[in-house]
């Protein structure tokens, strides 16, 4: 996979440096490239216990991003997911430690214990104050002797920062982040593998499974589950962790490991919230990219139970910008819609004909959807099946509630329910198009001059005409052939449609801005949809 990277040998130093450049000059390395690569701040003074940690990049924002006043005093940072050398964490060491001392925070892994732990020792030898702490917050496999540090080490970070920060003494700065680490839970699960730069990326995970309890550095996961949505794989995170949680109130760390995107994490948090950790979570951190594995599709949740103090120093301020801070959870709030847009109910009256007509035409296009997005993907946003069966979910809904006895106040319901339910240019149009059809109702024409009616009012708005590569290419000819009946009204929607895929040029909506090669021999999806609701119902 093509990945936005220089040289593989270079990739944590030139990253290093772009992240220096964006600091705002609040960020320093010390000059020992390639092999000592230390990121601290500029205006450390030594007076107060240092924070270190580190470990092997890919983890991006931690741990160099975290580097700033409340969190840490300096990162050391390895190879993508190697341990940094000993020499590389006695460095940051001996640059930032004072009278005061130097705290290590270091996860639960051999490579970084040992090169950590060494480290310190020299340091000792230098005759400096250096203690060191080992965070070990995974729960996915809670009877290994050395569970593995997480992404709840952000809590650990965060709360003995503001300790530090506070001027505490270096013994109150260990204890409470011994204390932290004793509290802290995390479990993750993820869709798929990370991309290692430089490496084939390795492919274990089928499309409908999930890993549960996997590491950070690309490890499988303890097991394979069947992905179900995003409640059943909160339901299942959470699961783990309720034995943890205690009854007190708790704070939540909702992580992204890298890949799953903004709008993903929302939906995850919701349903973080409606599980039975929910109700006993006083501060979220989060959602948000903290502790991640490259660009791995996933998610973990971490979490402590608070004290007083522990609340305190989580809401304190701090300089990196990529700790987002704690926030206490709140209602979902909803204000009524302003006067003018309050939905008008019409009156229902029933009309059996007429409900299984609209019906059908609904089950079409949810039959429709994953074509049509297929279809869609290669001239849009990959969308238009979704957008379409969705209102036709909506409409089949409202059916109870539509006036199906009249005309021409079931052609303005139907464009009322679209223009309520059905997203993007698609439901305007198709909104403005029922809309009109019932002005023509109202004026007297059947149903194909009504339909007609709507056709030249969405040209007219949209500006779409006969060969601008549309569904105006399929419903013109077809509302032109429908008095004659609906198989010829399908036929000509369906050779409007073809004759989109020889179009080279879209000259509306958002294909206009594709490329001739992606449109040549792919029917424009709006036509396409026209064609295959009248080929269903015929």
């Amino acid at each position: 996979m093509s990945q936005f990277i220089n040289a593989k040998d270079a990739i944590v130093t030139e990253a290093i440096d772009g992240l220096l450049h964006m600091s705002g000059g609040t960020l320093c390395r010390l000059d020992g490239y390639p092999h000592i690569k230390v990121v601290m701040r500029t205006d450390w003074d030594r007076s107060k216990v240092a924070l270190v940690s580190g470990g092997g990049s890919g983890h991006e924002p931690s741990h160099a991003g975290l580097v700033g006043r409340g969190m840490l005093t300096a990162a050391v940072c390895g190879e993508v997911f190697a341990s940094p050398s000993v020499d590389a964490v006695l460095a940051a060491i001996l640059s930032v430690t004072g009278s005061a001392g130097c705290l290590l925070i270091v996860k639960n892994y051999t490579g970084d214990r040992l090169n950590f732990g060494l480290a310190a020792e020299r340091a000792r030898a230098f005759g400096h104050k250096v203690s060191m702490v080992v965070v070990d917050d995974d729960i996915a496999l809670p009877d290994l002797p050395q569970p593995r540090g997480v992404a709840g080490t952000l809590f650990v970070h965060k709360i003995a920062g503001a300790l530090a920060d506070q001027g505490r003494d270096l013994h109150a700065v260990t204890r409470a982040a011994e204390r932290v680490i004793d509290g802290v839970a995390s479990i993750g699960m993820s869709l798929d593998t990370c991309t290692i730069p430089g490496s084939p990326k390795e492919d274990r995970i089928a499309l409908d499974k999930a890993e549960l309890g996997l590491g950070i550095h690309g490890e499988a996961g303890v097991s394979q589950v069947t992905f179900e949505g995003a409640r059943h794989a909160m339901e299942m995170v959470t699961e783990k962790l309720v034995p943890y949680a205690g009854k007190g109130p708790h704070a939540v760390l909702l992580n992204n490991l890298g890949g799953a995107t903004p709008l993903e994490m929302s939906i995850l948090a919701e349903e973080l919230m409606r599980s039975p950790l929910g109700n006993r979570v006083k501060l979220t951190i989060g959602p948000a990219p903290l502790m991640t594995s490259l660009d791995m599709r996933g998610f973990s949740v971490s979490i402590l139970p608070l004290t007083p103090e522990d609340e305190a120093a989580l809401m304190a301020p701090v300089e990196p910008i990529a700790w987002p801070g704690a926030t206490a959870p709140s209602e979902v709030r909803a204000l009524p819609l302003p006067d003018g847009l309050t939905p008008i109910k019409p009156m229902p009256s029933e009309h059996s004909q007429r409900r299984a007509f609209l019906k059908k035409c609904c089950e079409l296009m949810i039959a429709a959807e994953a074509d049509l997005n297929l279809l869609d993907a290669k001239s849009g946003d990959g969308d238009t099946g979704s957008t379409l069966a969705t209102a036709a979910r909506a409409l089949i809904a409202a059916l109870d509630r539509l006036p199906l006895a009249d005309m021409t106040q079931l052609y303005r319901a139907i464009g009322l329910e679209l223009s309520q339910t059905m997203g993007g240019s698609s439901g305007v149009l198709l909104a403005i198009f029922f809309s009109a059809a019932g002005d023509g109702a109202a004026g007297g024409e059947d149903a194909a001059g009504a339909l007609v009616r709507g056709l030249e009012r969405i040209q007219q708005v949209g500006g779409a005409r006969l060969g601008d590569r549309t569904l105006i290419d399929a419903l013109a000819p077809a509302l032109e052939a429908l008095p004659d009946g609906m198989p010829a009204a399908a036929k000509a929607a369906r050779a409007g449609a073809n004759a989109t895929a020889e179009m080279r040029r879209a000259k509306a909506g958002r294909a206009a801005y594709v490329p001739e090669t992606s449109l040549i021999g792919n029917n424009d999806p709006g036509a396409e949809a026209v064609a295959r609701l009248l080929e269903g119902l015929t």
